[in-house]
């Protein structure tokens, strides 16, 4: 399939407008890092990471405060997702030591000063009906037994039967985004009427509901980062290697510096953008390193053949007349790529944000890499390699 046909494009004349956005991104994104620095998710700097849902919408400053009078400080407590739906992301210090015995005790001490603060005065006997367990409920439904079954049926039958009423009311809560804002809410998961008119007696609607905690030592922090910054460099490594190893040195040297191009501007771009850096994101920087390589291959192995049917035309030429030949290429596979991860950074969801993010970015730098870097490189050593022999033979005649 033809988009562009027969295309003459200089594109090595072109070679500075795309240095010059290059240049202008790496600067961008170097003074970004010197300043604001990366936004290293929970993986990385360690911490603890708590998800809440609210009922109403919530007031950042008086959960900072609630969390404050408990003698914690939170990094960062923002909105999390659609407005619309009340989450907020709490992110906790980074713990001092990796002796804490149980990460989720800094979680539980976050739950604890939502509690005092958000849900005072509620009944203390009762049962938080966004927040209990699905065991903690069906037990409490065998006590209140609100459809009088415990005569009608047997041990087992009366047990299954309310560990069944019981899940129906925790699955339903998660669907409806992980809180009930009354308890009308309840018939839509099948709840007896009875059962519902026990439970506004028995129990509360709490102000929130925690969605997922997440915990992560120091430790193991560092160790995240480590391993993520040698993964990156290892795969970086491995390309110079079989590049050089299937063209010629200067061919790796050429596409592992528009490699560290892609990925120090995707980097870059996280930061000026303030998004999260977490591992999933270092995934798909892997992947994109996999992904920018691959049209570089195809065009170097193009000019290697070129060199072979032209020998008489220059390198600028032969390159230009290979990125022109495989350019109908370049565009449907890169395009039809850059439309599926789009798509996943439009609609995905906030926990694909980074990942997809970072792989929209990637895909439209790398598709310039191979132009502003790559193939100026090989051409400005072929040049030099050239002024050299010359100056030798010159020295020598």
């Amino acid at each position: 399939m033809e988009i562009l046909a027969n295309p003459k494009i200089d594109w090595l004349g072109k070679k500075w407008i795309f240095l010059g956005i290059s240049l202008f991104l790496a600067l961008a994104g170097l003074v970004s890092i010197l300043t604001k620095g990366l936004n290293l998710g929970i993986d990385f700097t360690g911490g603890t990471l708590v998800y809440v849902t609210f009922r109403q919408q919530p007031q950042l400053d008086e959960i900072r405060s609630a969390l404050g009078r408990a003698g914690m400080k939170a990094e960062e407590v923002t909105l999390f997702g659609d407005p619309s739906e009340n989450q907020v992301q709490i992110r906790m210090t980074r713990l001092a030591t990796e002796s804490t015995q149980d990460l989720t005790l800094e979680s539980d001490k976050v739950i604890e000063a939502l509690r005092t603060r958000f849900d005072q005065g509620q009944n203390a006997s009762g049962i938080d009906l966004n927040n209990v367990s699905r065991s903690t409920l069906a037990t409490r439904l065998q006590e209140i037994d609100p459809e009088g079954l415990r005569q009608k049926s047997s041990v087992s039958d009366f047990s299954g039967h309310y560990t069944e009423l019981a899940n129906r009311i925790v699955d339903y809560r998660t669907e409806q985004g992980g809180v009930f804002r009354n308890f009308s809410e309840l018939a839509g998961a099948g709840v007896p009427a009875s059962a519902v008119k026990a439970l506004e007696q028995k129990a509360y609607l709490g102000s929130f509901t925690v969605l997922s905690v997440e915990s992560v030592g120091p430790k193991v922090g560092k160790e995240l980062q480590s391993r993520a910054r040698n993964a990156i460099l290892a795969s970086l490594g491995g390309m110079l290697i079989y590049i050089a190893f299937r063209f010629r040195p200067i061919y790796g040297v050429a596409g592992v510096i528009a490699l560290f191009h892609d990925v120090f501007i995707t980097v870059g771009l996280f930061s000026i953008t303030g998004k999260e850096i977490s591992l999933n994101v270092i995934a798909a920087l892997l992947t994109l390193v996999g992904y920018s390589i691959n049209d570089t291959i195809v065009i170097f192995d193009r000019v290697r053949e070129n060199l072979k049917l032209t020998r008489r035309a220059d390198l600028a030429t032969i390159i230009n007349l290979s990125v022109n030949q495989t350019l109908n290429r370049t565009i449907l596979t890169a395009g039809m790529t850059f439309l599926a991860v789009l798509a996943l950074y439009l609609f995905g969801g906030e926990v694909l944000n980074g990942f997809s993010f970072a792989l929209v970015v990637g895909i439209i730098i790398g598709c310039y890499s191979t132009l502003a870097i790559a193939s100026p490189v090989v051409l400005w050593w072929q040049l030099y390699t050239d002024r050299r022999n010359k100056a030798a033979k010159a020295a020598t005649a």
